[in-house]
């Protein structure tokens, strides 16, 4: 039972990496690209798929190690809920913001910009912090 733990804590901790790098990877080309079809295309083909086949990884092996545990609630185990939670919510907002752009108007994907990085960076401050605090804690 032990090796089950340890092995899935392995695998939680590289999922909370994988996470942190699908953030940065979204960061980097909101960043560097001006065209708003491109971003678009991208992003429904690679990031959006990517972003949450990494966070479902991290949940899954949260929820087979909470179940290991027997449902042993923990106050780092409904902070890591709650983040998990609120991190759903900002990709919502920012995914939908995103498919409601118009690809006529050129100001558009200018005005995205500061709230999609505003909203990356919130995400990987929040993934950041929950992940230190998991590794050190």
């Amino acid at each position: 039972m032990n090796e089950m733990y340890s092995i899935g804590l392995s695998l939680h901790s590289i999922g909370g990496v994988a996470v942190l790098a699908v953030i940065f990877f979204n960061l980097y080309f909101l960043i560097s690209m001006n065209d708003l079809k491109k971003y678009k295309r991208l992003n429904s083909v690679v990031l959006w798929p990517l972003t949450f086949t990494t966070l479902g990884l991290v949940l899954f092996t949260g929820v087979i190690m909470m179940a290991a545990k027997h449902l042993d609630f923990s106050f780092a185990n409904i902070i890591m809920i709650i983040i998990s939670v609120v991190y759903i919510a900002l990709e919502a907002k920012r995914i939908k913001a995103l498919k409601y752009l118009s690809e006529t108007k050129d100001h558009a994907f200018n005005a995205y910009k500061p709230i999609a990085r505003t909203l990356l960076q919130v995400e990987f401050i929040l993934v950041l912090l929950l992940s230190l605090g998991m590794w050190y804690l």
